[in-house]
């Protein structure tokens, strides 16, 4: 599996994650700029969650969710922020949550979600 074939399936996994949780998911990938991303956009009990997933086929560089940086996070505030602008009054609360998940060689994912991080 390539990087980009590992990156889409994690998201699939988170997907599938959240909505087992109870969840909606509202969209994926919305694109704020060519260096804003929001891997999944959800909401619950009137929450609206953003979500930034990171996947490993390992954790032999580190851990998927060291990965997520304060530029990261800077740029999905960004993106966040011009999302709530695009849908106001429709949601009493906003957070950004992340989730990791590493494909272990018995293919059972370890997830792990971080809810409500910052900067």
């Amino acid at each position: 599996m390539t990087n980009k074939d590992i990156g889409k399936y994690g998201e699939q996994l988170a997907k599938e994650f959240l909505m087992k949780n109870k969840f909606k998911i509202l969209e994926c990938n919305f694109h704020y700029s060519k260096m804003a991303e929001i891997d999944i956009i959800a909401e619950k009990n009137n929450i609206l969650h953003f979500v930034e997933v990171k996947t490993r086929s390992s954790n032999f560089f580190g851990t998927p969710l060291e990965a997520i940086d304060k530029r990261k996070l800077s740029s999905i505030f960004s993106a966040a922020n011009f999302y709530i602008q695009q849908h106001k009054n429709k949601y009493d609360k906003f957070q950004i949550d992340a989730i990791g998940i590493v494909l272990k060689k018995d293919n059972l994912p370890e997830i792990k979600f971080l809810e409500n991080i910052s900067l």
